[in-house]
């Protein structure tokens, strides 16, 4: 049954939202806030459907033409049919929406309490980074290029506008280069992954491969050939979510890749994780450097970086003074946090391990950072921060969602949120980080 619908929000997530005339939430693929569209109903559950668009009856002044001609099939940059001011806007009130929804916060004050989406200069061309699904095909044929949201077929575009202009053209270069280089066989590549820092001039092409042999020097001179690498290793790991790292190795240059970062040099191994958008990166620092009390109120204190990386956060802040104890899990992370501190001139103290079995260890601290994977603090982790009793916490996250479910759980144990900053690392998308700022009650 088809319905003409006016679409009123977008949700967290590609698609827009409207109601039907029952009343009933709907879920709309490529619709924009203020819209009239007629739709087909694709899917209809008890508490809500999904539809397509089929015909667009009245434009929102929010809709824009994509930039990239692949927007709709690719899923890579879903909100490029937004005005950047249409996403703002939908970032920033999504993040509240997730207060409100999650963290029973008070529509009252958490309007009050998130601030207007700080903007990204680039709001195409700035990615630094691209992942690349890699395949063969029923026919043989081997694919490299985007994972379709929620699927597992590969769209295949020659470039990508919204990574750096030293990689744009990459997926159509690599593509030729590793079918060339492989001919009919398969040699286990699942995935490809292309570092550029448009500050260093440092390329990396990562590829991940199942462990075993492996044409090294042939491969590396097929690559060279294709896209100028300061640096081409290959990541040994069974395919799949887990992705357990089996080794690493170098097949042509210097095997890492170097980027500058507020101020400092971070050099990065392929499996480790850096922010895709370096100078949004640094508007999330100077957030965390500020809500903390600025640089005065942090030299001498002692601060915990939790889920630390590769030091993004602990480097700027022992340069601001501050003695440093960074807690990170994964190996090559910490090889690269080590490395980062020696080569920034800072003494951190590095911990190799899980944050909630370690934070209880760290003592009383009179700052904490916390950067956590999309799932969130572990449970207990909340419990942990709070006996360890640090002043302020500052809380990044890439997913409000379980940010405020553990803004709830703060709350809930001695801290008052009273800082909400989010910050657009992701333009075309609805992905967005948010900084937030806790104060210990009493303190």
């Amino acid at each position: 049954m088809n319905q003409t619908i006016a679409i009123d929000r977008m949700g967290y997530g590609s698609e827009a939202v409207g109601r039907l005339d029952d009343g009933k939430t709907v879920f709309v693929e490529g619709g924009a806030p203020g819209d009239v569209v007629t739709i087909e109903i694709t899917e209809d559950k008890p508490a809500f459907a999904r539809a397509r668009i089929l015909t667009i009856e009245e434009a929102s002044p929010a809709r824009r033409m994509p930039v990239c001609a692949h927007a709709a099939s690719c899923g890579g940059c879903a909100w490029a049919h937004l005005s950047y001011e249409a996403q703002l806007k939908a970032k920033r009130d999504n993040v509240a929406a997730a207060l409100v929804r999650t963290a029973h916060i008070d529509r009252e004050r958490a309007e009050e309490l998130v601030r207007p989406c700080l903007p990204s200069k680039r709001q195409w061309g700035y990615r630094n980074k691209l992942e690349l699904g890699a395949r063969f095909d029923d026919r043989g044929t081997f694919l490299l290029g985007f994972h379709r949201e929620g699927t597992h077929d590969i769209a295949t575009p020659e470039t990508c506008p919204l990574a750096a202009k030293a990689i744009e053209k990459a997926p159509k270069a690599l593509r030729g280069a590793l079918r060339f280089a492989q001919g009919s066989s398969d040699l286990g590549i699942f995935r490809v992954g292309v570092r550029a820092s448009m500050r260093t001039r440092d390329v990396e092409i990562a590829l991940w491969t199942e462990p075993g042999a492996f044409p090294r020097a042939h491969m590396a001179k097929m690559l060279k050939s294709a896209l100028k690498a300061t640096s081409i290793v290959r990541v040994m790991a069974d395919p799949g979510k887990a992705r357990k790292i089996k080794g690493v190795e170098t097949l042509d240059g210097k095997g890492c890749w170097e980027e500058e970062l507020a101020g400092a040099r971070f050099l990065t191994s392929a499996p480790s994780f850096f922010q895709v958008n370096t100078a949004q990166a640094e508007k999330l620092i100077a957030e965390v450097i500020d809500g903390l009390g600025g640089q005065a109120s942090l030299d001498g204190a002692l601060v915990a970086d939790l889920y630390a990386g590769g030091g993004t956060f602990s480097v700027p802040l022992a340069l601001a003074g501050a003695e440093v104890i960074a807690v990170e899990s994964a190996g090559s992370s910490v090889r690269d946090l080590r490395r980062n501190g020696d080569m920034n001139g800072v003494d951190i103290e590095v911990v190799g391990g899980d944050a909630a079995r370690e934070l209880p260890e760290l003592g009383e601290l009179d700052a904490l950072v916390v950067d956590p994977p999309r799932a969130g603090l572990a449970d207990g982790v909340v419990e942990s921060i709070a006996a360890a009793a640090p002043a302020k916490v500052a809380y990044v996250s890439c997913n409000p969602a379980t940010w405020a479910r553990d803004v709830q759980r703060f709350e809930a144990n001695g801290y008052r949120l009273w800082r909400v900053q989010p910050v657009d690392l992701f333009p075309q998308t609805h992905h967005v980080e948010v900084v937030s700022v806790f104060d210990r009650v009493g303190c």
